[in-house]
């Protein structure tokens, strides 16, 4: 078969899922951005005539909303808070899981796993019980300290820690697997090595994992990020993006833009500057990180060396010396 035959081939397979794409997702976004420029409302699903085109007033509305601002701010409190400790969990139940000390590990993760495929309505209403502020289990749990009871979905202080703890439970299992599918990546030589020359354990984990799971940490991020700045079901079901506004989301406020007071045109433009912050932070995600060339992956991937330093007897200690963090313990 030549090569004008393959590639006819080829597209003759891709077709179908070429054709899906182009009418499930690339029709819809740009139909979403012929439909930012109009002031397309609920008068307009009965007759597009009322629909004008508009430019870019949707988009300038956006910088004089005071919602949008609010919106926009709790988002960023989402992604500050919740993100970092949402890796910092899934790293933690990873590196349990992956230890030699830890039995029962597939019981383990699955039961971590579990919440999410688990549906998020039914997840957020359980969570709801679970925050009442008189039968709540959380409260009678703390009533046992001598707290006392705590409005968690009803006072705005307290509104957003409680939805960043339900969606950190939620989702830290999908990120606990992919960090326990990079840690199983790494040469266990590295360790070997460094064990033999007497680093500690936390010693390993400074100049050997961090650096190891650095792609993966990447990627863990950049996807924690967007989950965070799309957050809609947990504060929709849980608070309406109340008390005060204190837990209004910039997805939950396109929403209540679209499909509560129908201004479907401003609404495809607050998706659209959304898209747009997501790109940005995305691409400042990925340059700030150290470790994205292919040159710095593969020297990190090379053996360490353990050598020992020849001095007298009573003093000689060994040496672990890692090529790429100049890392060395003594022991």
């Amino acid at each position: 078969m030549n090569t004008s035959s393959s590639i006819r081939a080829a597209f003759f397979f891709l077709a179908p899922a070429l054709i899906a794409i182009g009418v499930f997702f690339f029709v819809p976004v740009i139909a979403a951005l012929v439909l930012s420029f109009t002031d397309f409302d609920i008068y307009s699903l009965a007759n597009l005539d009322y629909a004008r085109f508009i430019g870019f007033k949707n988009y300038e509305r956006i910088f004089d909303d005071p919602l949008f601002w609010k919106a926009l701010k709790n988002t960023f409190y989402f992604l500050i808070v919740g993100g970092p400790l949402s890796i910092a969990v899934s790293l933690a139940a990873a590196l349990l899981l992956n230890s030699k000390l830890v039995r029962f590990k597939t019981f383990f993760r699955l039961a971590y796993f579990s919440p999410v495929v688990t549906t998020l309505v039914a997840i957020a209403v359980v969570w709801r019980f679970v925050y009442h502020p008189r039968y709540g289990l959380l409260n009678y749990a703390l009533s046992w300290f001598g707290i006392p009871q705590i409005d968690w979905l009803g006072d705005p202080m307290w509104a957003m820690p409680a939805i960043i703890l339900m969606a950190v439970w939620k989702n830290f299992g999908y990120n606990m697997v992919i960090f326990i599918a990079g840690l199983q990546n790494i040469p266990q030589e590295l360790y070997e090595a460094a064990s033999i020359d007497g680093a500690s354990a936390w010693q390993q984990f400074k100049a050997i994992t961090i650096p190891m799971l650095a792609p993966t940490t990447l990627f863990i991020s950049v996807i924690t990020m967007i989950g965070y700045f799309q957050l809609f079901a947990e504060p929709y079901v849980m608070t309406q993006g109340g008390p005060l506004n204190s837990t209004l989301s910039i997805v939950l406020y396109m929403y209540q833009m679209g499909f509560r007071w129908w201004n479907m045109g401003y609404s495809a433009a607050l998706a659209f500057v959304l898209f747009a912050i997501i790109l940005i932070v995305s691409l400042i995600q990925t340059l700030l990180n150290p470790e994205r060339s292919e040159g710095s992956r593969s020297r990190k991937q090379k053996l360490v060396r353990v050598r020992y330093q020849n001095s007298e007897a009573s003093d000689s200690q060994p040496r672990f010396t890692s090529q790429d963090s100049n890392y060395s313990a003594k022991g």
